[in-house]
């Protein structure tokens, strides 16, 4: 059970929801085939989905719904913001990364930041998928779920675009910088 920090008030609800089918709306492009009256009816019985939603928000993602899963009939929102949300940088990958750095350690990483929030950091193909529906990350770039095997090594993935085309890069896990945050997902 989510604490009395992790609910929204009436009008918080109310407020992001405002503001969630704006950005439906300004964006029909993201979400072919899906009306907001269905979405909404969703949100409204998913309060802890409104709260990690909102701490998206927050947090500079920009949430939007991308898509809908055919199986469970869920609505997947992605952070869309042109850039790596800003609340979100200047972290490490995860836990055991940050625990690596023997000084300057970021304040805290993208996968336990995620996790509080209650949402999913971006795989590499629902990277690329996003990049789909527009040009994100054309001056930063967003840490991405890095395959078991790749992070047994040290190592840790992140997409950006440039040039006009998506780059998935790696860097140690244990790094951090200024325009690398991370992009999250969450069904509802």
């Amino acid at each position: 059970m989510k604490s009395a920090q992790e609910k929204l008030s009436p009008k918080q609800q109310e407020d992001l929801i405002r503001i969630l089918k704006d950005r439906f709306e300004q964006n029909r492009n993201r979400h072919k085939g899906i009306d907001w009256a269905t979405v909404e009816a969703k949100l409204l019985a998913s309060p802890e989905k409104l709260w990690s939603l909102n701490e998206m928000e927050r947090t500079g993602g920009e949430p939007d719904v991308v898509a809908r899963d055919r199986k469970t009939g869920e609505f997947i929102f992605v952070d869309c913001s042109r850039e790596t949300p800003k609340g979100r940088v200047s972290v490490c990958y995860d836990r055991e990364g940050w625990e690596s750095r023997k000084e300057h350690r970021p304040r805290d990483t993208a996968m336990d930041m995620a996790n509080a929030m209650g949402i999913e950091m971006l795989s590499e193909e629902e990277y690329f998928d996003l990049q789909k529906l527009g040009e994100f990350d054309t001056k930063t770039s967003s840490w991405i779920r890095t395959p078991g095997e790749i992070r047994k090594l040290g190592g840790a993935l992140y997409c950006e675009r440039r040039y006009g085309r998506i780059f998935t890069g790696h860097n140690g896990a244990q790094s951090y910088y200024a325009v690398r945050g991370f992009r999250g997902s969450l069904r509802v």
